[in-house]
């Protein structure tokens, strides 16, 4: 196996979990997937920019109070790398759950989350997650 595959075949199965479980109003799983480090970072796609282990730890709990019943959860990769102690991964995260017990809806977002090294285990250390803009279409399907 490569350093990629070493990385990436464990790394997103636990990143997988934890965000369903996330959505699903559950956030002990994605804490622990988080570092506990600075610098730690988190450009939401609802929420402002938040820093540090207390701000990130805070925010993952409400949102958590926010999110249930979700119905889908995939992450489709569009690159990753891993070099030393740092990894990457870039894709889309396509979503459908209820958002404070509206209906479940589906979404997707353009998702980074940047990895790090900590005690031979891979840890996030910052999210970026937007949504796809609205005159961009994903990959594989045709503007109508």
């Amino acid at each position: 196996m490569s350093d990629l595959d070493d990385f990436l075949t464990p790394t997103l199965a636990r990143q997988t979990e934890a965000e369903q479980a996330l959505i699903n109003g559950d956030p002990s799983l994605r804490l622990a997937l988080t570092s506990r480090h600075d610098p730690l970072t988190v450009f939401g796609a609802k929420v402002p920019v938040r820093q540090g282990w207390k701000e990130i730890s805070e925010i993952l709990g409400w949102l958590a109070t926010r999110w249930s019943d979700s119905t889908d959860y995939r992450f489709d990769v569009v690159a990753a790398d891993v070099s030393g102690d740092l990894a990457y991964i870039v894709g889309f995260e396509h979503v459908a759950n209820s958002v404070v017990g509206v209906p479940v809806e589906p979404y997707t977002l353009r998702v980074t989350h940047i990895f790090r090294r900590e005690n031979g285990e891979w840890k996030i250390a910052h999210r970026h997650a937007d949504y796809v803009p609205i005159d961009q279409t994903l990959a594989g399907q045709s503007q109508a």
